[in-house]
């Protein structure tokens, strides 16, 4: 604490700094793609139990025996929800996840003496797949998704050779669409050798309802501060884990939970062909407890019941918002819907200028032009945890501006307007952004009379 300040000054600051931010404990955050959803406060008390909080993670295994069971049982209640043979707990996000799931992919093609470069990425694909794919030597190959919005077998065909290591699939995609090839596109892939890797980040709309691991994927990574419910977003710590089939356990980050006699140990040893250490200790501890505390509250039945929420909300936005937005892609969707600006193209209002205009609202924007393959898009994802109240508040507001735009622009045009910052450079904000903070420069002021510089005492 600094000296000079008082303990009401240092608390008002920091409170009126959690002020000014949107949180979703205050409000709908419908980023799409990002599931948004609400983090219940049973997790947060069960990682603050000193028994877990207070561990150092280089403790004698013996004495943390209750940790080691929570990772173990967490990561089969994981493999059971994904189909999966295993699940690995390292990754600390669930882009290094993803550079995981790949990294394992490679060795296993390596072990096999073949050394494939191409992955196959389509359209709809999260942005993060190519830059995974860079970071293993591999090359990523875009290609088209059908006008349904889905990945065809027959347009993935003439992508598929034996150089091709891998097919990174979201499922469900970005534009919130179930892909129902899934089993003729690992079909593909397998029958050259290729590996089938599946994007978990969007697993809130098929948890209880459909195991990937049963569609034909061999490896995926999950995204705990999504589905899991625990904290998204602000740089803290974030958890990734991978699940992975039997064929790729020998190259599986070390060291792994495993159960003997009766006990916990940490397997340093038994997988020579391993891909190695992620990252420092065994994973971030406090987001396993709370991604464990959310399965055991809910159970077989309650992530079911979540998924099917979690798509009814999305529908029912598809449907309501329809009525004005444009909606590109007119059959049932899975857990977010995209729409785009297509009718304001005369107003001169766009989609970032409604994604402004919503915070007036109190609302929080939605992803934004994203995913490419819809031009202005809007990418909404409602979460499980809305209400039909906020959802309607929400269209009803998302009409208001649609109204806006047509009668009054302006207002639209020139948004926010009473948020505590109006519209920032966000282009120069990203091309020049300023790490460090100074003070500014002071007036220059005459010296006293001792010659030192006024206001340069400490």
């Amino acid at each position: 604490m600094l000296p000079e300040v008082s303990e009401p000054e240092a608390v008002r600051h920091y409170v009126r700094l959690s002020q000014q931010n949107f949180a979703i404990d205050t409000g709908m955050y419908p980023l799409g793609s990002c599931t948004m959803k609400y983090n219940p406060k049973v997790n947060e008390w069960a990682a603050r139990l000193p028994g877990f909080a207070d561990l150092h993670p280089y403790m004698p295994e013996d004495l943390v025996q209750g940790a080691l069971e929570l990772m173990w049982r967490l990561e089969q209640g994981l493999a059971e929800v994904c189909g999966m043979d295993r699940v690995s707990l390292h990754p600390a996000a669930g882009a290094q996840g993803e550079l995981t799931g790949l990294m394992m992919i490679r060795a296993h093609h390596r072990s096999q003496g073949r050394d494939p470069k191409k992955v196959l990425v389509p359209d709809t694909a999260h942005g993060t797949n190519p830059a995974s794919c860079a970071l293993n030597g591999l090359r990523a190959v875009p290609f088209p998704v059908g006008e349904d919005g889905i990945v065809s077998p027959e347009a993935l065909a003439p992508f598929v050779d034996d150089d091709v290591a891998a097919v990174m699939v979201t499922n469900p995609n970005t534009v919130g669409l179930f892909e129902t090839h899934m089993h003729a596109i690992a079909e593909l892939i397998h029958a050259k050798g290729g590996l089938v890797y599946g994007d978990g980040a969007n697993l809130n709309a098929l948890m209880g309802k459909a195991r990937p691991g049963d569609l034909g994927i061999d490896v995926m990574q999950f995204n705990l501060h999504k589905t899991f419910t625990t904290p998204h977003g602000g740089g803290g710590p974030g958890c990734g884990p991978v699940g992975y089939k039997a064929l790729l356990d020998p190259y599986a980050p070390v060291p792994v939970v495993d159960r003997r006699d009766g006990r916990f140990v940490l397997d340093h040893d038994s997988r020579p062909a391993s891909i190695g250490r992620l990252r420092s200790f065994y994973g971030n501890f406090g987001m396993m407890v709370r991604a464990y505390a959310y399965l055991r509250e809910m159970g077989a039945e309650g992530l079911r019941r979540a998924a099917e929420l979690a798509v009814l909300n999305a529908n029912y936005l598809r449907v309501r918002l329809g009525e004005t937005w444009h909606v590109p892609y007119q059959t049932a969707c899975m857990h977010e819907v995209v729409i785009s600006d297509r009718h304001l193209k005369q107003t001169g209002v766009t989609t970032m200028d409604v994604a402004k205009r919503l915070m007036d609202y109190g609302f929080h924007p939605p992803t934004v032009y994203f995913p490419l393959v819809v031009k202005g898009a809007m990418l909404i994802e409602p979460t499980e945890t809305e209400s039909m109240q906020t959802l309607d508040e929400f269209v009803e507001v998302m009409q208001t501006i649609s109204d806006e735009a047509s009668s009054e622009p302006a207002r639209v045009t020139t948004a926010p307007q009473v948020t505590r910052l109006r519209r920032l450079d966000e282009t120069r904000a990203a091309r020049k952004p300023v790490l460090r903070w100074t003070a500014p420069e002071k007036p220059h002021e005459p010296s006293s009379a001792s010659g030192e510089t006024a206001g340069t005492r400490l």
